[in-house]
């Protein structure tokens, strides 16, 4: 059973459902704007909204948080920090958004436009 349990599992082991969610934060972060399943694009919005309002104060300890956080990619971390961030700085959340599209002819999967607003 799954009694408060929080988040989807995507039928992955905790290592790499870490590390996939994390790719797909990057993405959003570098591209904004991602094509994805609707289960994943829920999921990754979670962490992009908590990275952008962590991002949103720009200390040392925070640029190092950040770091840890997305895998020690500096060029992504740059990016938040220097563009995204300020472009929200008056919002107190919900900077992503959602968008569902059509269904795939293959499997039927629900597909979803993740996007920063």
């Amino acid at each position: 059973m799954q009694h408060q349990q929080k988040g989807r599992t995507f039928g992955r082991k905790r290592k790499v459902r870490k590390a996939f969610t994390r790719s797909l934060a990057e993405a959003l972060i570098t591209r904004e704007k991602i094509l994805t399943t609707e289960a994943r694009a829920k999921e990754t919005r979670m962490i992009v909204e908590k990275l952008i309002t962590l991002a949103k104060k720009d200390t040392l300890s925070t640029r190092r948080a950040l770091l840890s956080k997305l895998g020690g990619r500096p060029a992504v971390v740059k990016k938040l920090m220097s563009i995204i961030a300020p472009r929200f700085m008056d919002r107190a959340g919900g900077y992503t958004r959602i968008t569902k599209v059509q269904k795939r002819a293959s499997d039927g999967r629900a597909h979803a436009v993740l996007e920063l607003v």
